[in-house]
């Protein structure tokens, strides 16, 4: 094959930089050395046990052929019904299309919403795929520069100064990643009205729900009906390698995504389907309540340290599992800082190159999916790095 031919628009996408200190950061593991992983987005914890039972039970029945594109009947009227008992919102099985992951949700969202050569406005910083999917069709993330003033948030106002002919609409994070913000609910609906009111379309990525501190998050559907909303069995619910999602949308627009499903993946992971009704029983959702405590308590443990060794953090992360601290008293190469960190320290964490164009150099996400001890070892290390 010549280099040649590949296409300009694979050419563009951008690497994922976590997964290449990721790749390093196993390797020496392999070598024996003890590597703190605060790098991932990924929950440390098991997948709950009637979740893998489920799956088990799928297995001894033979339930391995393909489902409709849009997911099978029950996962679709499960998921309707989590929003009824959850959010207080009432939707049917219809408005529900199960994806292979939140990704493969988001990359049917944008292929019906964002039309070649049009943009969807979105935070910078924010999740490194999301400018890489539109990329990938032929329309482009138009970044606005946040930070810690508007709580590293859209706002209203921004949409509306930065709004553009071309701007098709806004994409949320909500918590977002890196920064484990929240966008308040008032602040959510003027958004959702300013995009209404300018003839563009709200997706609201709301993936890390049930792991906020202190409260629950609101869903946008009980404040615009007609967002678009994407979620995953990945974070919560702890099953990442599962790669199984899920969209809420207006039916027709659930019906036509549906389509285009169809002719890119044929349907979700069956297995993964009939395992995750399961993450619904009440026994899961005690145990994801349980796991949803302790990552408040990772939480608390890693900012106070943080910050006790000089690291800006504006406030604690409302929600996900990071904390996105101001390392520049320490470097003014976050990236470089960070592989250091890898290489001598053995603490493995993410620049912020990953997540902004603008300020990347300032920061460092660290990620709590990894026990209290293992927290304590690396906020050591750090220490002892600092007295060097």
């Amino acid at each position: 094959m010549s280099v040649e031919n590949w296409s300009a628009r694979a050419r563009a996408i951008d690497s994922f930089k976590v997964m290449d200190l990721l790749k390093r950061a196993r390797e020496l593991d392999d070598q024996g050395f003890d590597v703190v992983h605060m790098e991932a987005g990924e929950p440390d914890f098991k997948t709950a046990p009637a979740v893998q039972a489920a799956a088990r039970a799928a297995l001894d029945k033979g339930l391995i052929q393909y489902t409709p594109a849009g997911g099978i009947a029950q996962l679709r009227q499960r998921i309707a019904q989590f929003y009824g008992e959850r959010y207080g919102v009432d939707i049917g099985p219809e408005r529900v299309l199960v994806t292979p992951g939140a990704s493969g949700g988001l990359l049917l969202a944008f292929a019906l919403l964002a039309e070649q050569g049009r943009s969807f406005m979105m935070a910078d910083p924010g999740y490194p795929c999301n400018p890489q999917f539109l990329r990938l069709l032929e329309a482009r993330a138009q970044r606005v520069r946040v930070d810690e003033t508007t709580n590293f948030q859209l706002t209203a106002e921004l949409v509306r100064e930065h709004w553009q002919p071309e701007t098709a609409g806004v994409l949320l994070a909500s918590p977002a990643n890196p920064t484990g913000a929240v966008v308040p609910p008032e602040e959510m609906a003027a958004i959702a009205a300013v995009v209404r009111e300018l003839g563009g379309e709200l997706i609201v990525d709301e993936l890390y729900h049930g792991l906020t501190y202190g409260f629950d998050a609101e869903t946008v559907l009980s404040l615009d009906d007609r967002a678009l909303v994407m979620n995953s069995f990945s974070k919560y619910f702890g099953m990442t390698g599962w790669r199984l999602g899920w969209l809420v949308g207006p039916a027709d627009a659930v019906a036509e995504m549906e389509k285009i499903a169809q002719n890119l993946f044929i349907s979700p992971p069956t297995l993964s389907q009939y395992a995750a009704l399961a993450a619904f029983e009440p026994e899961s959702i005690e145990l994801f309540e349980a796991r949803r405590a302790e990552f408040g308590q990772r939480r608390d443990l890693l900012v106070s340290g943080l910050r006790e060794l000089g690291f800006g953090i504006h406030r604690p992360p409302e929600g996900a599992f990071y904390v996105y601290a101001d390392a520049s008293h320490l470097t003014d190469s976050s990236y470089d800082w960070c592989w250091s960190l890898l290489e001598e320290d053995k603490v493995a964490a993410t620049p912020g190159a990953d997540f902004s164009r603008f300020d990347a150099q300032r920061y460092v996400r660290f990620s709590y999916t990894t026990g209290l001890d293992r927290i304590e070892l690396a906020l050591e290390r750090l220490a002892k790095r600092g007295r060097h």
